[in-house]
């Protein structure tokens, strides 16, 4: 997520030239790096359900199945939101409002993948794991891109619904079902989207409001945006612990929870007492180390625990 940090301070961004290069538009039209987090949920889910590595042909097919799935939701997010790519200085120099891809070409790129993803998790992995994938796809496309995105600032709380998806995902590629721990996981990917994303918004919010997206920061404030992200690491944090007492997961997991989940409060508590948005950039990055650390954690307690 670095690179995402340097588009927000406005910092050139390197480009290859010929086919090289325009397969790299291709791909950064997906937004790997979400693809990334996507993968790393539905892998621990995997190993959760096998309580250690799945079958490694299953394990390929989901993880291939699911990169090609989340790359096929962002291009086709991309698509929809050209006109406002546009204007935002974070997102003027992505493929298509660069010019360097045109829309009918994302647009096929994007549903051959995404049929491609639904086939190979229906013929290699299971039925079960295909629908949960396509359902998460159609449900960041339409309704979080389409909907939510530009009518609400609750657009990225309930939006976040579709990046929990993946464990369910990967837990159904194991046991064609949905279980304890996996629903454990999507629980906490969903309460941890908002403020991740609220923090790289109050980095962001001029970039928003030009673009007309009712993001929290510039529809309540920045004061406002602080709070909701404080309480919503407080309820992270306790529904992570809860996990404990509802026999979901075991002691090594509530060890690493409690540290985790505590520094995550500490840099909440810190963001809502700056005046300005140093911490904001500190939270948004420790966000991504936490999820990855929980999810580690998880996987650790369930295989060794």
């Amino acid at each position: 997520m670095s690179s995402t940090l340097e588009r927000v301070d406005g910092a050139a961004v390197r480009r290859t030239t010929g086919l090289l290069g325009m397969l790299v538009d291709y791909y950064e039209l997906g937004k790997p790096r979400i693809m990334y987090l996507l993968l790393i949920t539905t892998a621990a889910a995997m190993i959760m359900a096998a309580r250690g590595f799945p079958q490694p042909e299953i394990f390929f097919w989901t993880m291939l199945g699911g990169a090609l799935a989340a790359l096929s939701a962002g291009t086709l997010n991309c698509v929809y939101d050209i006109d406002i790519d546009r204007i935002m200085r974070r997102t003027q120099n992505r493929p298509l409002p660069a010019g360097r891809l045109s829309v009918f070409a994302a647009t096929t790129h994007a549903l051959v993948i995404g049929a491609i993803s639904f086939a190979i998790f229906y013929l290699r992995v299971n039925p079960t794991a295909a629908w949960l994938s396509l359902a998460g796809n159609l449900y960041y496309v339409v309704i979080y891109t389409m909907w939510l995105k530009r009518r609400t600032p609750l657009n990225i709380v309930i939006g976040g619904a579709a990046g929990a998806v993946p464990p369910l995902v990967g837990w159904a590629a194991v046991t064609h079902g949905i279980g304890g721990p996996a629903l454990g996981l999507f629980a906490l990917v969903f309460l941890w989207t908002p403020p991740h994303f609220w923090s790289l918004a109050l980095m962001t919010e001029i970039d928003y409001d030009k673009a007309g997206i009712p993001m929290l920061p510039n529809v309540r404030g920045e004061l406002r945006t602080k709070q909701e992200i404080l309480a919503y690491a407080i309820v992270l944090v306790a529904a992570s612990l809860a996990l404990y007492p509802l026999h979901v997961m075991g002691t090594i997991y509530f060890a690493a929870a409690i540290v985790l989940g505590g520094i995550f409060l500490l840099y909440a508590v810190a963001l809502l007492r700056d005046a300005g948005t140093f911490w904001a950039r500190h939270l948004f990055r420790y966000s991504l180390v936490y999820l990855a650390l929980m999810c580690a954690s998880m996987v650790i307690d369930r295989v060794f625990g």
